[in-house]
């Protein structure tokens, strides 16, 4: 067995406080077509104290559940049929995703904590950066970026981006829509609400690819010693989302998005240059 050895119980991860963190992320993640899980794994460190490799198997679990209901509710807006022409998107990108995702994953329970943390502060930061630029400049397809380039280099770099992909969420034990939904629409020019569909097609094989991975891991058995606290989080986290995807349109947004990434980067700064320094 690898990694990190499990942390006692902690008394303040209740159900209650779970459902209502969980419940809170998946509201405001609703509103602007975010999963969340980015803001999760924070708040399983900084708030219920788990030890880092604990929080990224708990947030891939979640993650999991997250993006398969996801799925399943996507289909009435938009269809199997509408999806199936665009295979070759997802058969390029999940090329290099599976690679990355089970590489990183057996990278990151080899790592020491303190190592660990430094490198999801590292990420968590950059993805903040990533959401604030998609907020102020948008989402455009690359100019005839299909014409430049030959159909193999094409396919190269969608593996590269794959495989980039796939170790961010990974580490992260996100589902990496953050980062796939621009990747679809730069490279391939897709509409934005396909690209979402899409990135969820992706997400999906390349999470559970991690999550086999991380079972060589002591870690995975916070989803034992755990389970009351992740259940609730998963309860919150879809109930949330929910009523987030409902009340859009009706609750002004603007901005919104750039908050959260300036409440992303200062989260990530405070748990986890605190647990480097400890």
């Amino acid at each position: 067995m690898k990694g990190q050895s499990v942390t006692p119980r902690i008394a303040r991860a209740n159900p209650l406080w779970g459902f209502a963190t969980a419940f809170g992320i998946g509201l405001l993640g609703g509103l602007v077509g975010l999963g969340g899980a980015e803001f999760r794994l924070p708040v399983l460190v900084g708030l219920f104290g788990l030890a880092t490799l604990e929080a990224v198997i708990a947030n891939k679990a979640l993650s999991l559940l997250v993006v398969t209901i996801a799925i399943v509710a996507r289909l009435h807006a938009v269809p199997l049929d509408a999806l199936l022409p665009h295979w070759p998107v997802v058969v390029n990108l999940l090329a290099g995703s599976l690679l990355g995702a089970w590489w990183a994953a057996g990278w990151a329970m080899r790592l020491p904590r303190k190592t660990l943390d430094t490198v999801l502060l590292v990420l968590l930061i950059v993805l903040a950066c990533a959401m604030a630029a998609e907020q102020v400049f948008g989402l455009k397809a690359l100019p005839d970026l299909q014409q430049l380039l030959s159909p193999w280099g094409h396919a190269l770099l969608g593996i590269a981006a794959g495989l980039v992909i796939g170790m961010f969420a990974a580490v992260m034990g996100v589902a990496g829509g953050e980062l796939l939904i621009p990747t679809i629409v730069l490279l391939w020019g897709v509409d934005l609400k396909l690209a979402g569909s899409l990135s969820l097609l992706i997400s999906l094989p390349t999470m559970v690819v991690g999550f086999v991975r991380y079972r060589e891991s002591a870690a995975f058995a916070v989803l034992r010693t755990h389970r009351a606290l992740l259940l609730s989080m998963a309860a919150g986290s879809l109930v949330g989302a929910l009523l987030g995807g409902l009340l859009l349109g009706v609750v002004p947004t603007d901005g919104l998005g750039l908050m959260l990434a300036l409440i992303l980067a200062i989260s990530a700064w405070k748990v986890f240059r605190h647990r480097r320094s400890d």
